[in-house]
């Protein structure tokens, strides 16, 4: 019976997150009976979209949700044996006992990285792969912005864009970021949010204007793209950051969708599963070709778990933002 450690949300955040909104507790997990399984998670990924489980949805004082990838160490079930890499939804926790509901068995790619499975050959990757193709309907040499550009799912779609031959505009919040978004990534143009006005920036660096605008953010990034969309554009929005904390955000010429026809969609990866097969041979085969290039932010341990989340918030990741919890 391993002892687990877990991150509580113990009390409602207002606007951003703190420290005393959290709690680490520690308790006797299981052994696994008949048809379950005991799994140590390894790695735990920390997104944007927990922010608003925080304000409702997440339960008080239990283990917090979230994707990882976990490591089977007692199996008395059929189907799973010691050692089998599984994903779950179980994060913010060490140990976990399950029947199998809620897993899924992950075969890692023998040339890659394990922790590629969390980002960009995963659910971040997979959100970004559909949401550009499916939803934004992408077409080959068109005129791309994408905010938050440089983050887990933001890199993704920008660089898809860019393999199908599309002038891609990427926004972030810091020099080191653009800088790796020019260089590394290959973008045409790079924005810094925080140093010129978004929407003078993003009007001189659309000549051409929009036909996609991937939406992570809202807002005043929303406000400035669709100002540029051009006629029957598309955005899918992915997310919504600038207002998290706070609950509400901002838009003033919504009246733009009308006159340029814009579809303005949000989507969830459910949406596209009927894609993943697709997604898996292409992300493997860029990965490995050096076309899709990646950064992870890694904390060690359960214990900065909760500060993990706080500084993803605050935008102190660059790439993804990972926990390690074992190796």
């Amino acid at each position: 019976m391993p002892k687990s450690r877990e991150v509580h949300l113990i009390q409602r955040p207002t606007g951003e997150p703190k420290p005393e909104d959290f709690a680490l507790i520690e308790r006797d997990v299981p052994d696994a009976a008949d048809g379950q399984v005991l799994v140590q998670n390894l790695l735990m990924s920390v997104d944007p979209a927990m922010r608003p489980r925080l304000t409702a949805g997440q339960a008080l004082n239990e283990a917090m949700g979230g994707g990882a990838l976990g490591r089977v160490v007692q199996s008395k079930h059929p189907d799973f044996s010691v050692g089998d890499l599984v994903s779950n939804r179980l994060g913010f926790r060490e140990y976990f006992v399950s029947d199998e509901k809620g897993l899924s068995k992950l075969t890692p790619q023998p040339d890659l990285p394990l922790t590629v499975h969390m980002h960009a050959l995963g659910g971040t990757g997979f959100t970004a792969y559909g949401g550009i193709l499916h939803i934004g309907q992408l077409k080959e040499g068109e005129q791309v912005f994408v905010s938050t550009a440089a983050g887990a799912v933001g890199s993704v779609a920008a660089q898809i864009a860019k393999i199908k031959n599309c002038y891609v505009v990427g926004s972030t919040g810091s020099d080191d970021k653009v800088a790796w978004l020019k260089d590394e990534v290959g973008l045409d143009a790079v924005i810094n949010y925080k140093k010129e006005p978004i929407r003078k920036a993003v009007e001189a660096a659309t000549p051409k204007g929009i036909d996609v605008y991937f939406d992570n953010v809202g807002g005043e990034h929303l406000e400035a793209a669709l100002r540029r969309m051009n006629t029957l554009g598309r955005i899918p929005v992915c997310g919504f950051i600038s207002g998290y904390n706070s609950g509400h955000s901002t838009v003033s010429n919504l009246s733009n969708i009308i006159y340029s026809r814009v579809m303005l969609r949000g989507f969830v990866a459910t949406d596209f599963l009927h894609m993943r097969a697709d997604f898996e041979r292409d992300m493997a085969g860029w990965l490995r070709e050096g076309k899709m290039k990646y950064q992870e932010t890694v904390r060690d341990g359960i214990e900065n778990a909760a500060g993990a989340l706080i500084g993803l918030m605050r935008g102190e990741n660059t790439g993804k933002m990972l926990v390690r919890l074992a190796e």
